[in-house]
């Protein structure tokens, strides 16, 4: 199959109404958009509630600014421009701003604005901070997208991660393998560097973010195996999302999908409250019995998958929400609470660990790590010109 052709253009979509269109745009005009043919066809144009078209196309809701720019506070995990250090033993490279799709959800939806730069297009601070720090033994690249870099520019990071002793695991996150499977089927180059660095010893994994079951096609299936003889590891990671995927017998196909094809269910995320989302989000309480109920329908295989907050102080597992009582645990930890074990008051429309009440004993907010990466979180208010200036002048 031929390499889909991309959108960057609503006019592009003939599916969407005109007077549909003149709405959206000015949601196109603050975030960038982007999709491609291959993924559009996936859509049910008839079916106004498609999630797949709600998973991409832009909707008026993002307009509402209500939350925060990054409610993880990533802003201070930086530890050198473009590369975070929030865990022990993992880093995490921002190797591109650039998505093959702009999910609408995404957490990091600030990175697509058009006033604020995280990604760095020189990854030496980071690569340069991972070899003088011998703790870190797995490295995420993220962004954006890695699989969006070309083919040669990936070679060079990775190369460079292998030369590093101490880093077993690299990670590559990214949509890909469902938005684009012929980026990786058919580029034989990018097969080759996997088979070359992908070993018994020290393997690549890749982190696909598969929200919906419509998405495992016969070409992701294809790419999947593609991936799989190359000698990469490939998990699935999605948040559950209101009008997505919030329906038990949608997460029960997904796992199940998932498990056939050979790809771990690896988290269920609680979408993040980040400006622009709202549309997207459940409460805790909906998100434990949806995943519970799903989980009840599928496989020990499919029963792996964990659902996990990322929340500042670290991933937090929700073990059980029930007769008004969350029950959590920390499965990473900012501050070395692995294992910490949480019983917190859980109120009806509590979406968040912020949410609950007593929170605040576990953990307390940490300061930004390095003064040269903007925090958008002291930003949203500001005119976007002295936005701009701010950003300029880092």
């Amino acid at each position: 199959m031929a390499q889909p052709k991309y959108y960057m253009n609503l006019d592009k979509i003939k599916e969407i109404p005109e007077e549909e269109k003149a709405k959206l745009k000015k949601i196109t005009e603050k975030y960038v958009f982007r999709v491609n043919d291959y993924y559009l066809n996936l859509i049910d144009w008839n079916n106004p509630n498609d999630p797949i078209r709600k998973l991409v196309i832009p909707n008026e809701g993002e307009l509402e600014e209500y939350g925060r720019w990054d409610a993880s506070d990533e802003d201070t995990n930086y530890s050198v421009p473009g590369c975070q250090h929030k865990y022990a033993t993992t880093a995490l490279l921002i190797v591109s701003e650039v998505c093959g799709a702009y999910c609408r959800y995404c957490f990091r939806k600030r990175l697509f604005r058009n006033d604020v730069k995280e990604a760095m297009s020189d990854v030496e601070p980071g690569l340069t901070y991972i070899e003088e720090h011998p703790e870190i033994n797995n490295v995420l690249l993220t962004g954006g997208d890695p699989l969006i870099l070309a083919t040669k520019k990936l070679r060079m990071i990775i190369e460079r991660l292998r030369a590093i002793d101490h880093v077993k695991i690299i990670r590559l996150g990214s949509k890909m393998p469902v938005f684009n499977p012929m980026r990786i089927y058919e580029d034989e180059e990018l097969l080759k560097l996997i088979r070359e660095y992908s070993t018994p010893e020290k393997r690549i994994y890749v982190m696909a973010h598969i929200n919906h079951p419509v998405e495992i096609t016969e070409e992701a299936k294809r790419g999947f195996q593609a991936l799989h003889d190359a000698g990469a590891i490939v998990v699935n990671q999605t948040p559950v999302l209101k009008g997505i995927n919030d329906d038990p017998e949608v997460l029960a196909e997904l796992l199940d999908k998932l498990s056939w094809a050979g790809v771990t269910p690896y988290y269920f995320f609680v979408n993040r409250p980040v400006a622009g989302n709202n549309d997207f989000v459940l409460t805790l309480k909906e998100l434990y019995d949806i995943v519970e109920k799903a989980k009840a329908k599928t496989s020990g295989l499919g029963k792996r998958v964990r659902l996990s907050m990322s929340h500042t102080s670290g991933k937090i597992e929700i073990l059980a929400i029930e007769d008004g009582k969350a029950y959590l645990k920390y499965h990473q930890s900012r501050d070395d609470e692995y294992g910490k074990f949480m019983i917190l008051d859980c109120p009806d429309d509590a979406a968040w660990f912020d949410d609950l009440p007593g929170n605040e004993q576990y953990w307390k907010k940490p300061e930004k790590k390095n003064d040269e990466v903007v925090s958008v979180n002291e930003m949203p208010d500001m005119p976007t010109k002295k936005r701009r200036e701010r950003v300029a002048q880092l």
